[in-house]
């Protein structure tokens, strides 16, 4: 995932919503979101070449995504997969902070990665909820992050990126006067590249650096692969709609759409996960 952003407890209705691409190669093998198996229960899409995923919610209401920080130059092509942090996170018990001052020991043996980890809905061992902000990039241990609206891209948290600042700034307007999902989608799916002056220089060339400095990405066999819109509502509904395009076609999509109450319990009654599949457009 290259772009995220959320309201984290600043809206009354909605302790979080959350809009994001993930940006990747198409050839890139992926599964689709689904329910990882009973005993894992987590909700995600699937990286089926490393393994991981990039963005999921369990359910309890515990939210985990990580964005990779762009730095060709430090690449260790041998370093283990970022898309497992995020399973780690939303398996494990506990609050969050714990997990995370756990993790610094062995963080920099992954390349450059943000990490979100939170709890949407309070639940035994975690006394309220809390958002976690963590890379391995800075020398600083994991922060709690206060409420507000947040972006991340593939540099630190709020880092001043064009295609942040349009996104964050559309996001803002969007949720202060309503939490829709076609909205955001629409947000999602800009294509506007920054102007040649507010572009930022990451260790790419300059080609490749304007066509990734729009919010939905089209390159040549890269480009923004999933949109995502989750949101959790204070009574617990969480909604998680999963919106893929046509690597040939990217005018083309299908949406993946659950809907599950978040639970403090260890178990869940069946009949919770996919609530239907939209026609492809």
């Amino acid at each position: 995932m290259c772009l995220a952003i959320l309201s984290w407890q600043s809206h009354p209705e909605y302790p979080l919503v959350l809009a994001s691409n993930r940006d990747e190669f198409y050839t890139r093998k992926t599964r689709a979101a689904a329910w990882w198996g009973q005993t894992v229960s987590l909700l995600a899409g699937r990286d089926e070449e490393a393994g991981g995923t990039w963005l999921g919610i369990n359910r309890n209401g515990r939210f985990a995504l990580v964005t990779n920080v762009r730095a060709p130059s430090e690449r260790n092509p041998h370093a283990p997969t970022r898309g497992a942090l995020v399973v780690g996170a939303l398996q494990t018990d506990g609050e969050p902070g714990g997990w995370l001052d756990g993790l610094q020991v062995r963080a920099r043996g992954y390349n450059g990665f943000n990490l979100l980890v939170g709890d949407a809905v309070v639940r035994p061992g975690v006394p309220e909820a809390r958002l976690h902000y963590y890379s391995n990039r800075l020398e600083q241990p994991a922060r709690a992050l206060p409420a507000g609206i947040y972006g991340l891209s593939n540099a630190f948290l709020d880092t001043p990126w064009p295609k942040v600042t349009r996104a964050v700034g559309a996001f803002a307007c969007q949720v202060a006067r309503t939490v829709d999902p076609e909205a955001l989608f629409a947000l999602l799916a800009d294509r506007q590249p920054a102007r040649e002056q507010e572009l930022p220089d990451t260790g790419v060339p300059p080609d490749w650096e304007r066509a990734l400095s729009s919010i939905q990405i089209r390159a040549n066999g890269y480009g923004t692969r999933t949109s995502t819109v989750l949101t959790v509502r204070r009574d617990g509904l969480v909604s998680f709609i999963e919106r893929t395009y046509a690597t040939q076609a990217p005018h083309d999509w299908r949406d993946r759409r659950f809907e599950f109450m978040a639970t403090t319990a260890r178990s869940q009654p069946s009949g919770f996960g996919l609530r239907g599949e939209s026609d492809p457009r």
